[in-house]
Formats: C-alpha cells, structure tokens, sequence
C-alpha cells in the first residue's frame, strides 16, 4: 500500500473544522489590524533562499528540498516566507504603491528534518510581514497580534520573550566580546558550536546541547553593548506591549543569527508542547530588502506554526470546534419520494441549509442512524400521513418536539434556522 510521505500528514475531515476555525480566526484578527493576504508560489529560484536567509544555515545548507528544473534552473519548495515575500514586494514595486505594506499569509512551507511532535516536512506556517515602517511601534504591533491569535485561541501556557540585537556595527562589537569569553572555553563546546565560533558566533545561543547551554547562560548579554538608538527603541517597544497589557519578559540570549536582523526580536513559547516550544518568533530585518536587490526598506515581521500550535491547544484543551453537525437531515419514508427528497434538498441548500439525504434506499431506522451520526439538528420526514396532508414532519432532534410544515412553505423551514 502506497502510503504517505515521512514527514508529511494528511489533514482528515474532523481535524479540518480546527483548521478552518484558526485560519478565519488569524483572517479576522489580521483584518482588524489592516494587513492585507499575501499568496506567493510553491517554488522559488533557490538562491533567493541562499541569499535570503544565509548559506551558512541548517536551513539551506541541510534541509531544504531543492531541484532542477528542464531548463537547469534550481528551484526549492519554500522553506519560510519571509524571502519570499520580499522578492514580490520588490518585484511588484509595491514600495512605490504605498509607503507602508502590512501582509498576511498562511502557507504551506517544506524542511527536509527530522520529523518529531508539532514539526513536520511539510508544514503551515502565518504570519505577517510590515514593510517601511522603522518605528518600534511596528515591532510592538506584530507581537500584539501574535499574543492575540494565540490567546484567541484559548492558549494559556505562553511565554512572551523579547530581546534586542541592536545595529550591525553594536552587534559586531558584541560579537567580539562573545568571541573573547568564548576563546578558552572551545573545547568544550559541541563540534557544531565550534564550527558556529568561526562561521555565526550568535548561534551558538541556539544550541540544545546541555554543556552548551550551560556555558552561554555565563556570557556577557548583548543589551550591555547596543546603541543609544537600539536601546531607547527597545524601551518603547517595551512601554507599548506594557500599555497593550502583553505580559513579556527580557530573554538576552534571544538572537538571530543572520547579519540582516536588526534589533527588536522575539518568541512566544508553550509549555504544552515538548522541547519544541517556540509557536512564533520574529523580529526586525531592515538589512533584507536592500540585501535581496531592493532599496533600502525598514521591516519587521513574524511566523508561526500552525501544526505546533493546534498541538497546544490540543494538550491544553484550549478549543473544541463541534461544526461538524449539519442543519437538516431528509429522511424518505416512502422509497418512491426519492427524487422529491432530492428536489427538497437542492432548494435548502439553495438557502443556505446544511442538508443531507439518503443514496441508499435504506430503511427509515438506518436512515435515522445516519442523521445522528451527523449530528442533524432537525429531522424532516417525507411521506406517510402528514404528507398526504400535504405537509412535511420535522423533529427537533435535540427536545424531540415534532412540527407539521406545509410542503410548499420552504421559506418556514428556512426560518427555523436563522438564515
């Protein structure tokens, strides 16, 4: 039996209704914010991705899925957004359309990793992308409607962390501190945070390795060695999330690693789901845009995982979507009202009505069963005596009250349900 891919996961019926339920809710929240979608291919040209988030990364240096095309080029399913939706602001010109952009996306993304609870190979991610803004107001915005979505949602076990990285030349400053405390103390890091020493110093605060982490949480902290203007944006970003009544917390080992970031950067994490904790993170790239061939462009974004976060909320109880009922069930007494049932049916779902009908000629009892297993609201019977009346029977299936309709009152029926 051919089944599906490791790393990948069929999304089945029951578990679409939570599905839907988070992309509208994410919709409506990004809405009421002003962002606008934002839909970009599948596949890009690859070295998007190798100039977009650094050859040096596990990302593009392991994990992405990349091949050639017919004509030689090299294309790679997505890994993130980000990149992506930079390449279409700058290709589209959407700078010169309007000085300040805020896009949306959910998105289905591709890692070639090692499968585990809440990460797949291909996974869903949204988020959001603000482009020319360099206000740490914007910042503080994408880390409202993340807290937001979340909360929304029901999650309770959340950590909101921020940090800030400062301006290239303060990092590069920091960086040589790091490397300094660092020095005599390689040995006894991990084989890959010694490649990261001499290639991505910063990363070595993303390793997992226990001896590594114990290390690190000695090293000097980066807010020590920022800019006056890093700081004092970072104080607003902080006075904003506090007027906002987002609760944070300072976490000075929060970096990114990549040269393009620039000051604010931040994760929410849930303590329902494993080591993989993080649901969202972002942060300030005002380096990007110029650095993909666009002009000089202030931005700030973030993405979360859509897998990891139904997890919480699976683990946490936080949301028990039930629409999986439907409004009317059409049970066909007399087998040779088939054919009416059906024409009955088309009409109500001309109007809105969830409505089901029996293909199998079954009998009224098996039919009943059915409309139970879809958790029909009400039950409308065709046939017997009230139909020779000229009305339909419709039983309320939650009181078991029982009403007569006549057969050509469709607009009474359609009442009984508010639409």
């Amino acid at each position: 039996m051919i089944r599906a891919i490791t790393g990948t996961k069929d999304i089945l019926p029951n578990d679409v209704i939570k599905w839907t339920y988070l992309e509208q809710l994410v919709k409506e929240i990004f809405t009421n914010f002003n962002y606008k979608e934002i839909r970009t291919p599948i596949f890009e040209e690859t070295q998007l991705f190798a100039r977009g988030i650094g050859e040096e990364t596990d990302i593009v240096g392991k994990e992405m899925y990349t091949f050639s095309d017919r004509s030689g080029t090299s294309l790679t399913l997505k890994p993130e957004m980000t990149a992506s939706v930079v390449r279409a602001f700058i290709e589209h010109s959407l700078g010169k359309l309007q000085t300040l952009n805020k896009l949306f996306y959910i998105s289905p993304m591709f890692r070639q990793e090692k499968p585990q609870a809440g990460r797949f190979r291909q996974f869903h991610q949204f988020g959001a992308e603000v482009l020319g803004s360099d206000s740490p107001l914007a910042d503080a915005e994408v880390i409202i409607i993340a807290y937001r979505i979340l909360v929304s949602l029901g999650l309770k076990d959340l950590r909101v962390k921020i940090n800030s990285i400062g301006i290239p030349s303060a990092r590069e400053n920091y960086k040589t501190v790091l490397r300094n405390y660092l020095k005599d103390k390689l040995p006894d890091l991990t084989e890959e945070s010694k490649v990261r020493f001499e290639k991505n110093i910063l990363r070595i605060f993303d390793s997992k390795a226990e001896n590594d982490i114990k290390i690190m949480q000695n090293a000097p902290i980066i807010t020590d060695y920022l800019d006056e203007q890093s700081l004092s944006d970072f104080q607003v970003v902080k006075e904003a999330l506090n007027s906002a009544g987002i609760p944070f917390e300072v976490d000075p080992s929060l970096v990114r690693g990549l040269d393009y970031y620039t000051k604010t950067t931040f994760e929410i994490v849930s303590g329902k789901v494993g080591s993989q904790s993080a649901l969202c993170g972002g942060g300030r790239y005002d380096l990007l845009i110029n650095e993909l061939g666009g002009t000089d462009t202030p931005a700030v974004g973030f993405a979360a995982g859509i897998e990891r976060i139904l997890l919480a909320c699976e683990n946490e109880n936080a949301f028990t979507q039930d629409d999986s009922s439907i409004d009317l069930y059409i049970v066909v007494i007399e087998k040779n009202l088939d054919k009416e049932a059906f024409r009955l049916s088309c009409l109500l779902r001309e109007n809105k009505i969830i409505t089901e009908i029996d293909y199998s000629a079954r009998s009224v009892k098996a039919q009943m069963r059915e409309a139970n297993k879809f958790k029909a609201k009400f039950v409308l019977f065709i046939g017997g005596d009230e139909y020779k009346e000229g009305c339909f029977n419709i039983k309320n299936m939650e009181t078991g009250d029982q009403k007569k309709v006549p057969i050509n009152d469709i607009s009474s029926i359609c009442a009984m349900f508010n639409k």
